[in-house]
């Protein structure tokens, strides 16, 4: 078997295990969904495995493969093959999707074992991890918006799981919604391309790209900034990221998997992806570089006020997908996917910890509710700590040496990067702040009472309405029922959690600067051609920016002990001192509101105008109602006419006659 065999055999496991799941759903007893799909998702990361064992055999020359099952459009001047792309790029996004989403099923197995919608829970996934799976292995913009298009469907889904709760419904749609317009951008850009290239296959387009534009070329800076719609609403960066928080009203393991393995990296692979047209392109790569650091600091300030557990951590990825963006912006190729692969693990040890303590909690999700679970918790408090150590790029865990390496590369660009670079250390010591705000205020000071029941040895009872709504709903939909499925007590979540958390600690040592350097190395065959590609820092520049990096974290960490475990009083004085700036953070810069009020509004408004006006009055009224008034008066005249009088009849036909003898006369003279 070849490289592009595996590749074949990466999407076939979720594809199966989403049939199986679906089809199966009545028969299946018990667990076995979840063992189901779960082992789909294993199969795809052993293929995974497989691809990155047999592209290692080829030479460095040779290390771009494609497998092409056969042609599904075939028109004049225009081809589109069913084909994936095997290279270093798509090889390493298989192994961090199919490896993490592994382990959320495993995860999921133990965390939505009492929800009566469980094995249509691991059908949505399996699904989910399979678009995923088929963006990133692609071979050509078709089949990428293809996935592209899935991926929405399936975030739509599973954000929307707990459908008789009006809030996950709305959050669903919503997502949707948007992703949508990210969707018309990318075709948009996808279309300007072929317009100047005559192809959509990769390799097509960046080889040709060259010879019909020249840089900054008006019509190729047009199709990359559509291409970063799709990005960024895919990404959930400014100003189509207002889904993403809501998105949190899906399960726990759904909020795990869209932030941490699939759909919010989805944009970074794009741009990465597409890197030879945004190096011809330098105004759209600013562009996105500019956005990406907006992105950065506006969510990391949001996450200081936040008070919904999952939301901060939302929040976080936001913020974390900025330095990404960031990163493969400035052609920092190795550094921002470095990133993502190193997000990937601590973001879904953060999820996954915090379902445990929700679980606790019996669906509660306000911190202002949370307090003490560290005697009470124990393995879930060492997880979820490792994690915000490695989300604050503390020393030497994972995020240190991923993020610090995408800001020293931003610096080393000079002029307005070096302003996004100092952007980037500011949002740095923020995430340190907040990222301990969390351990601080969920596992430490006096245990809340459903800590100490825990410490006790036995829990409260399951929340039987939905805590943010009020509404009424069964105990196992819409939060882990009265089994309390907590990672103390279930082997597959402690199983999950684990190998995150090791991770965590030590996946930065593929790329510590100047040592080991493992993943830039084994990116370079689809990088080479960059421009950029010797521009690096130096080590002595790399050097000080992780010492930098490593000083704003332990700033941070330092500033949330004594905010809340120090000196308490302070952050309320602190509070009332900054009122105003902590009521625009509570409200999210008031950006829902504004577009409730620019678009929402005024499109419901012109809605209802069209329901109202145009449908009931001018098509209602004026098309069908005087089409039918023209019929009835014409079949009234018809009817008038047809009166059985013969001589009237006989008056007709001689008044008809005499006009074509007159016309007649009139032609020949």
């Amino acid at each position: 078997m070849n490289a592009t065999d595996f590749g074949w055999i990466v999407l076939a496991c979720p594809l199966v295990g989403m049939a199986i799941s679906a089809l199966g759903w009545r028969v299946l007893p018990g667990r076995l969904p979840g063992y189901v799909g779960s082992l789909a998702i294993l199969g795809s990361f052993l293929a995974s495995l497989g691809m990155l064992l047999k592209l290692s055999d080829q030479p460095e020359d040779a290390k771009q493969l494609v497998g092409t099952a056969f042609t599904y459009i075939d028109t004049a001047g225009f081809a589109a093959d069913l084909a994936i792309l095997v290279d270093p790029l798509s090889v390493l996004m298989c192994l961090v999707v199919s490896g993490v989403s592994f382990l959320i099923h495993l995860y999921s197995i133990a965390y939505m074992t009492s929800d009566e919608g469980f094995a249509r829970f691991f059908a949505y996934l399996n699904f989910f991890v399979f678009s995923m799976l088929l963006l990133v292995l692609a071979a050509n913009f078709v089949l990428l918006i293809v996935g592209w298009a899935f991926v929405g469907a399936a975030s739509y889904l599973l954000i929307s799981f707990w459908y008789r709760r009006s809030t996950a419904t709305g959050a669903g749609i919503k997502a949707f919604v948007i992703n949508v317009i990210g969707d018309v951008g990318l075709v948009i850009g996808a279309f300007l391309l072929f317009e100047a290239t005559g192809s959509l296959d990769y390799f097509g387009v960046f080889e040709r790209a060259p010879e019909v534009f020249g840089e900054n070329d008006p019509q190729l800076v047009a199709a990359c900034l559509m291409i970063l719609v799709g990005a960024f609403a895919k990404s959930a960066q400014l100003p189509l990221h207002t889904w993403l928080p809501d998105a949190m009203e899906g399960p726990t393991p759904v909020s795990a998997l869209i932030h941490a393995a699939t759909m919010v990296t989805a944009g970074v692979y794009l741009i990465a992806r597409c890197f030879p047209l945004f190096e011809l392109a330098p105004a759209a790569a600013d562009v996105s570089a500019i956005i990406g650091t907006a992105t950065l600091i506006f969510a990391a300030s949001i996450a200081m006020a936040a008070t919904d557990l999952k939301r901060v951590i939302a929040y976080s990825t936001m913020s974390q997908i900025g330095y990404m963006i960031l990163g493969v912006s400035v052609a920092a190729y190795g550094a921002g996917l470095f990133h993502l692969m190193t997000h990937a693990f601590f973001k879904a040890l953060l999820f996954m910890g915090a379902g445990s303590v929700i679980g606790a909690m019996s669906g509660i999700q306000s911190l202002d509710r949370m307090g003490g679970f560290r005697k009470a918790m124990p393995f879930t408090f060492i997880t979820f700590t490792i994690g915000a150590l490695a989300l604050a790029a503390f020393p030497l865990t994972s995020g240190f040496f991923s993020k610090d390496e995408i800001l020293a590369y931003t610096l080393n660009r000079g002029g307005f990067y070096i302003v996004l670079a100092v952007v980037g250390y500011i949002a740095a010591l923020l995430t340190a702040f907040y990222s301990f705000r969390l351990v601080f205020r969920v596992f430490f000071g006096p245990p809340v009472p459903e800590a100490r029941e825990l410490e006790q040895g036995h829990m409260t009872h399951g929340a039987h309405a939905n805590p943010a709504t009020g509404e009424d709903e069964d105990t196992d939909v819409g939060f882990p029922g009265p089994e309390h499925h907590i990672a103390e007590r279930e082997w597959a979540m402690k199983a999950a959690m684990g190998p995150l958390a090791v991770l965590a600690l030590i996946a930065g040592v593929l790329g510590i600067p100047g040592v080991t350097d493992t993943l830039e190395h084994f990116l370079e065959p689809t990088f080479e051609e960059s421009r950029f590609h010797a521009e690096v820092p130096s080590e002595g520049a790399e050097f000080i920016g992780l010492v930098a990096g490593g000083l704003f974290a332990l700033v941070g960490i330092a500033a949330a002990y004594f905010y809340f475990l120090r000196d308490p009083a302070r952050r309320v004085r602190t509070r009332e001192r900054f009122g105003g700036l902590h009521r625009v953070l509570i409200n999210k810069w008031y950006v829902d509101e504004i577009y409730d009020a620019t678009i929402v509004r005024p499109a419901a408004a012109a809605g209802r105008f069209g329901r109202n006006v145009v449908e009931s009055t001018f098509v209602q009224g004026v098309l069908v109602g005087g089409t039918v008034g023209i019929v009835r008066a014409g079949t009234s005249l018809a009817r008038s006419i047809q009166n059985g009088e013969v001589r009237a009849y006989a008056a007709l036909l001689l008044v008809g006659l005499a006009c074509l003898v007159l016309y007649f006369l009139l032609v020949s003279s």
